[in-house]
């Protein structure tokens, strides 16, 4: 369903009629004694999307946490719609007509969309006793909102029963609720499915057009291309450029954001598949998820796997990982049996698995950069009869290994994974499997809202593991980071392989007929079930 047509916002009393909605001028802030923003200015008009982009730590949440009243600048001025502005609290900015609509959405599952919506106002009865909500008012107003963000579903059911993309639009109706003015957008199509992405896309271009301006930041270079007018890049805290799209082009944006071209973004390998076998599927069966797998991943080589959400990608992962069940077929490491064993046996012989969802599964947030990184390979550290830890060797090799990942030199040891970049968090989690030598290392989408420069760190430590003799299967949402990386790419839909593309015959739009393919339409190749390289 698409969004209906939006109406024009009603001018607000005291509205400036001037063309700009918002001007922030001069601002700084330090934590600690540490700039992070350098004499910010920028300006944005009413019905205008400002594309606001940079590496990771140059600045864009604490510039937004200011905007939306979690911070305080240190010096320097902001005007909204004419007026002064300098929230206390989000409460503020949301009274100003400021709404921010993080990564991490902030709804409560267990509660209704229209509990969610109003939660902080509740349309009450006038005339009864105590002033209990008035459901029906509730409904009303929530169904209203539904139907202007294209959401055909009851105001009664429950947010845990969303998908990400229906909760994200839920959150956009939560803005609109309050009459916003100006929607800052933090990664919005982290974990959206192309079409999910469309339908956002189409909703914020008629947010556009009915007078409401949007902040929109995203590491998708390309989706910050198309729905922006203007781009502004942060490096280090200070604006390195900003202008009209139409001034701004993908190299122009990275070479800004990192401050060196990346004249080749993604590494070149130097070692070529090999014919050793380190990793062997045959005819791999789940019923409803996977159907009749197989193919081969040998040594030195990068194997991408390819395809759209549900295809079957991430679910092939965890069953060749051991946390999900297989009904039928084989798997053969390094030419010996995988029995149908758990996690903690696939990791002794040698398996990796770096999940999409790195919060959730790959890291314990709240515990410390060094912790987390031993975690899988404390083990080797442990010696005697008494299984005593060898600290200092555990703390070299920790070391050693966080400087071979290019984790942040500001980065301690014994501070909490939570307060990092994702694009450090990435690195953190890396390092937990590369220190205990995978020869096969299963990596699910991997660069999924990291920066570009991050990016590259990631690629480099893929080459890397390749060129060392370990197999790496990478599997990703970005079609150019596939044929950018891979040696080869296998392309699932409906849980099956349906195309094998080989370097340097890659093809993007064999790609995307293979993805979007029934499944009796399937392509079969020779490559498909012996995987060797050609």
């Amino acid at each position: 369903m698409s969004p209906p047509a939006l109406s024009v916002p009603v001018q607000r009393k005291g509205e400036s009629s001037g063309e700009d909605l918002l001007i922030l001028s001069q601002l700084n802030k330090s934590f600690f004694g540490n700039p992070v923003l350098k004499d910010v200015s920028l300006a944005l008009g009413r019905g205008q999307t400002l594309g606001l982009v940079g590496e990771n730590g140059a600045g864009k949440s604490t510039l937004m946490n200011i905007l939306g009243g979690n911070f305080q600048a240190d010096s320097g001025t902001m005007t909204l719609m004419g007026k002064p502005y300098a929230p206390r609290n989000p409460q503020d900015a949301s009274a100003r007509g400021i709404a921010f609509i993080h990564q991490e959405l902030n709804l409560f599952g267990n509660l209704s969309i229209g509990e969610n919506l109003f939660l902080t106002a509740f349309p009450r009865h006038r005339f009864y006793w105590g002033g209990s909500i008035d459901r029906r008012s509730l409904r009303k107003r929530t169904q209203a909102l539904l139907e202007r963000v294209g959401l055909d579903l009851a105001p009664d059911t429950l947010v845990s029963q969303l998908s990400p993309g229906e909760r994200q639009l839920v959150e956009i109706a939560k803005a609109l609720s309050i009459d916003a003015q100006l929607i800052i957008f933090d990664e919005p199509t982290t974990s959206l499915t192309v079409r999910e992405c469309e339908h956002l896309f189409r909703l914020l271009r008629q947010l556009q057009s009915s007078g409401i301006a949007a902040v929109y930041i995203s590491h998708v270079l390309q989706d910050v291309l198309q729905m922006s007018n203007r781009i502004a890049v942060l490096r280090d805290g200070q604006v390195v450029g900003e202008g009209p799209t139409g001034n701004f082009k993908i190299d122009r944006m990275v070479s800004l954001m990192v401050g060196r071209n990346l004249s080749q973004f993604y590494p070149e390998k130097q070692v070529q598949p090999s014919r050793d076998v380190v990793l062997e599927a045959r005819r791999l069966s789940q019923s409803g998820i996977i159907a009749d797998i197989s193919f081969q991943l040998h040594r030195h080589e990068i194997l991408g796997i390819g395809g759209l959400m549900g295809s079957g990608r991430t679910e092939l992962a965890r069953i060749l990982f051991g946390l999900e069940p297989c009904e039928a077929g084989t798997l053969e490491l390094l030419g010996k049996p995988l029995r149908r064993h758990g996690p903690r046996s696939r990791i002794k012989q040698g398996l990796a698995f770096l999940s999409e969802n790195r919060r959730d599964e790959g890291l314990c947030p709240t515990a410390s950069i060094r912790d987390n990184m031993a975690l899988v390979s404390l083990e080797k550290h442990v010696g005697g009869p008494l299984g005593v830890l060898r600290q200092k060797r555990l703390d070299s090799v920790l070391k050693d290994m966080a400087k071979a990942v290019g984790l942040s030199a500001r980065s301690q040891m014994t501070g909490a994974v939570n307060q990092l970049s994702g694009g450090n968090q990435q690195k953190i989690v890396l390092a937990k499997w590369l220190l205990n030598a995978p020869a096969v290392f299963i990596l699910d989408e991997p660069t999924r809202g990291i920066d570009v420069g991050a990016k590259y760190e990631v690629y480099r430590l893929m080459v890397n593991l390749a060129a060392a003799g370990a197999g790496v299967i990478l599997i990703s949402s970005e079609v150019e980071e596939l044929m950018g990386m891979c040696d080869r790419i296998l392309v699932m839909a409906n849980g099956e392989i349906h195309d094998e593309l080989c370097r340097p015959h890659f093809d993007r739009e064999r790609f995307l007929r293979a993805a979007l393919m029934d499944p009796i339409q399937r392509v079969t190749s020779p490559s498909v079930d012996k995987g060797l390289p050609r």
